[in-house]
């Protein structure tokens, strides 16, 4: 018997070297944790117009000029995507585990947001879920609404009550990571969490310094080809300044990190 499961265990890992026996045994922990995998509730931004970037010294070179934009109906996840919503998908469709992924206790961080995955993991699994990642431009309306604020919840400086930040460089799932529901003091004007802190968050666009002298009026999705995904939000390691609704950040689309997640969104038929 010990011999056939080694066997069976050598095969598994001659097939896919990525599943390693303890990895597959934590998925089979997340199928059999015994919380249901729902879906995340998704919020509708209405159509309209809304003010995207910043004028004046306060504003980074790449988030100058201010410019008012029109977008269509949108769907955006309410939540950042979960560890236990990620394993539900790598549980299901082959894919490189999301990196850190031995350090999830499923019964401890299901609720947490997942990280260890690259611009084109999250690009995956909004599609295996009928999905899309949002566009910049969309991710940062329904972060900042029509107001022109700084913050998802207003002009006030950030707090540990409206965010989680400013943890330091030490990653720990146990002690950087906030389950996604919480922070609702945080909140942005149209009820989504944690769109400032906890995790940056990847994306549809390709990055270009200089995309807002040239971006479309009407539902901007970003260059056609670059070098950079753009990430936006900012993280639980990061200060203040990087969690402004208009910041934005850029990363190699293969990068996997203790710092990025995503969620996700759906077009709505006009």
């Amino acid at each position: 018997m010990m011999r056939i499961l080694q066997l069976l265990i050598v095969l598994c890992v001659l097939c896919d070297p990525l599943l390693v026996p303890a990895q597959l045994e934590r998925l089979k922990k997340f199928k059999h944790a015994g919380s249901v995998v729902t879906d995340t509730p998704m919020i509708e931004i209405p159509a309209g117009e809304f003010l995207m970037g910043l004028d004046g010294v306060q504003a980074l070179e790449d988030e100058r000029p201010a410019h008012r934009i029109w977008l269509d109906t949108v769907a955006i996840d309410q939540y950042e995507v979960t560890t236990t919503q990620y394993a539900e998908f790598i549980n299901t469709v082959k894919r490189e585990l999301p990196w850190q992924w031995e350090a999830v206790e499923p019964s401890r961080h299901g609720d947490r947001p997942v990280i260890g995955v690259s611009w084109h993991d999250a690009e995956a699994y909004c599609r295996w879920k009928d999905k899309r990642l949002p566009t910049e431009a969309e991710w940062e309306k329904a972060a900042r609404g029509t107001d022109g604020r700084f913050y998802p919840w207003g002009n006030q400086a950030p707090t540990n009550q409206r965010a989680n930040f400013a943890l330091g460089a030490r990653f720990s799932y146990d002690h950087v990571l906030s389950p996604v529901q919480s922070h609702p003091q945080g909140a942005s004007p149209f009820g989504l969490h944690h769109m400032a802190g906890n995790v940056y968050e990847w994306v549809q666009d390709w990055y270009a310094i200089d995309y807002y002298d040239s971006s479309p009026d009407r539902n901007p999705s970003g260059p056609v080809q670059g070098q950079f995904k753009v990430v936006r939000g900012g993280s639980w390691s990061d200060l203040p300044k990087y969690l402004l609704t208009y910041g934005r950040f850029k990363l190699p689309p293969d990068t996997r990190n203790s710092y990025t997640g995503f969620r996700c969104a759906r077009s709505i038929a006009q």
